[in-house]
């Protein structure tokens, strides 16, 4: 039997899932279930998640990064119980001590080119905002990504990534939204060549990609072609940014000054959605001659914003920096080990700090890995438009044991997976 949550009971998993079919989403619903994953989750505290029965398990999904500093982390929540005695979403149409306290945070942590903040409620809104600041800038309207790239579901977003997802609503909009291979300096010089392109949008590492790494140079020539160009550099840092990488921003990191840098996920702590879109001077001039051209009830909520500033400080201390680079130095060695043993299924590591993708040689290789995970108290999830390939996230404050025990239950279920695909394809393991 299930528990009675107060709000609602129901009688067996099996009951669970006929509703969530019926009344949320059958599609998503079935598709774990035929992966093999009966996920619900209950409890979650700093890197677990409880399921409804009791099982534990530790959590390197994150939800993309969203639980970097873990789930409901105690400093977090404090923060956000104080902001309820006072402040609620607010009113977005008037300045906010909250929302103007965190822009100046969030400018203080870039490098001196940005100017002004703008809110939203989620990534894929701020990628919305991104784009149409870029838009406005420029007077012009394409949009350069990269193929099977993943910046959102909204109306702006969806078009910057895989056609899966713009292809189903018929909003797909190519002739406006070209799309160029990663890592291919030449091809994106070509799009921009005509200079009619008003914004390059990059993630830092692509991550529903499978974290492919850029090449050397590559981010920095893309931004040298749209400095060429008069294009906007728009780093998309979803998933790259807040630390994971071992510095606030991944695309400082790789020694690139974006035009406009987006941040979303991780940002409140997973308390409270909220994204935001730092935005340098030269491309911000529709919040001086309209300040009303975008609007948000809930972007910038205030109760967010107070997290968010807790989330800034405890991510720029000097002990959440050690602890990552020792973390990534940890985790590198332990995969590299485990690689060892299993050369011919696991063949790569795309690592960048704590932005961490493995690779398997087998085309759904990385659902195989996923569910051998799940069964040995783990969960991680394949990329969605890479099947070989796990995003592996551990949080930025694990400790030594725990990382020690994740690479012990990454080891066996590695092993396990192997196994597994030997099998389906008729050779030995």
């Amino acid at each position: 039997m299930m528990r009675d949550y107060g709000f609602v009971s129901y009688a067996s998993r099996d009951d669970f899932f006929d509703r969530s079919r019926a009344a949320w989403n059958p599609g998503k619903t079935q598709f774990w279930l035929d992966q093999g994953v009966d996920l619900v989750i209950d409890r979650r505290e700093g890197y677990h998640l409880w399921d409804v029965d009791g099982r534990k398990l530790i959590d390197v999904h994150l939800n993309g990064g969203t639980y970097s500093l873990g789930h409901r982390h105690p400093e977090l929540v404090a923060a956000m119980n104080e902001a309820m005695t006072h402040y609620d979403v607010g009113n977005h149409h008037f300045p906010s001590i909250a929302r103007t306290a965190l822009a100046e945070r969030l400018l203080a942590t870039c490098d001196g080119t940005m100017g002004k903040v703008v809110f939203a409620a989620g990534g894929g809104e701020a990628i919305d905002i991104a784009l149409k600041t870029a838009r406005h800038a420029t007077q012009r309207r394409k949009i350069v990504s990269i193929r099977n790239a993943f910046h959102g579901h909204t109306g702006l977003a969806v078009n910057a990534g895989n056609p899966r997802f713009s292809r189903l609503f018929l909003v797909d909009e190519p002739s406006q939204f070209p799309q160029v291979d990663f890592n291919d300096l030449a091809a994106m010089e070509s799009a921009l060549r005509g200079g009619d392109v008003a914004a390059v949008l990059l993630e830092t590492v692509p991550a529903t990609y499978g974290f492919v790494m850029p090449e050397p140079g590559y981010l920095a020539g893309v931004k040298d072609l749209c400095e060429r160009y008069g294009t906007v550099y728009i780093a998309d840092e979803v998933q790259t940014g807040l630390m994971r990488t071992g510095e606030m921003w991944g695309i400082y990191k790789a020694g690139v000054s974006p035009d406009i840098l987006v941040t979303s996920k991780g940002t409140a702590g997973g308390l409270y959605p909220l994204g935001a879109v730092i935005v340098a001077d030269k491309v911000a001039g529709w919040l001086d001659e309209d300040g009303f051209g975008h609007i948000s009830t809930f972007g910038g909520a205030e109760l967010g914003c107070i997290v968010a500033m807790k989330v800034l400080e405890i991510t720029g201390r000097p002990q959440t920096r050690a602890t990552v680079a020792s973390i990534a130095a940890r985790l590198e060695r332990g995969l590299a080990d485990i690689r060892s043993d299993h050369p011919d299924f696991f063949v790569g590591i795309r690592q960048n700090g704590l932005v961490i993708g493995l690779e398997f040689d087998h085309p759904t290789g990385a659902q195989l890995v996923m569910r051998a995970l799940y069964e040995n108290g783990v969960w991680a999830i394949f990329s969605t438009l890479d099947t070989r390939v796990l995003q592996f996230k551990p949080g930025l404050l694990m400790s030594p044991e725990l990382v020690d025990d994740l690479l012990e239950r990454l080891h066996r279920a590695v092993g396990q997976a192997r196994a597994a695909a030997r099998a389906t394809s008729g050779r030995a393991a």
